[in-house]
């Protein structure tokens, strides 16, 4: 008889990031971590971190906290930061701010420093990170404003205020990297680990 794969949680409340799960196949819950996210972007910044540096912190203890209640199961956690010279984005909290944010980014390039860990009591088993660039294209304010009509509070759960998979892809003119780390998750490269952990069939 075959032995049973480890459950698998995200630790995270990301819908972009439980609907690549599920559409890949993978069998999951969702159990968002607890952890204080601003006061390790503060010390980050404090301390002279990169982006990255600070996505792969948050990615790692999001997966920890989550761990530490589930220790036998594969716990997934990500983390994303949206730089722009040097500047880094949060979510934003109301649709002005969505608003004000899509203006400041409009006609400049991006990149998102994605990272995901894997974690299972308290052993990191695999991390992964990469950092896509994006332009948007010079969009009109009309545009805008229909933009964030149509899309409404959907905006405020992305770091950018805007979803890839949605009406937001005509705010771009050009991608370069992963598609899947846009959304989120650098989806192949964990499938990968999850097939070599027997979850996934080979």
């Amino acid at each position: 008889m075959a032995a049973m794969a480890e459950p698998v949680i995200l630790a995270s409340a990301s819908t972009a990031r439980a609907r690549l799960l599920a559409a890949a196949g993978v069998p999951f819950t969702i159990q968002p971590a607890a952890i204080d996210e601003e006061r390790i972007k503060r010390a980050s910044r404090e301390a002279g971190s990169s982006a990255m540096t600070c996505a792969r912190a948050l990615a790692v203890e999001k997966a920890r906290d989550v761990s530490a209640r589930h220790p036998e199961a594969l716990v997934i956690g990500a983390d994303q930061i949206l730089v722009v010279d040097d500047e880094w984005f949060d979510k934003p909290t109301n649709l002005a701010e969505a608003r004000a944010q899509l203006l400041s980014l409009r006609g400049r390039s991006h990149v998102l420093a994605t990272a995901a860990y894997v974690v299972r009591g308290d052993k990191q088993l695999w991390h992964a990170t990469c950092a896509p660039e994006m332009t948007m294209r010079s969009f009109s304010e009309a545009f805008l404003d229909r933009y964030i009509a149509a899309e409404g509070d959907a905006l405020l759960g992305s770091v950018g205020a805007y979803r890839l998979e949605g009406l937001g892809v005509q705010l771009f003119e050009r991608m370069i990297g992963d598609h899947f780390a846009v959304l989120g998750l650098p989806l192949l490269e964990l499938l990968d680990f999850l097939r070599s952990r027997g979850v996934l069939l080979a």
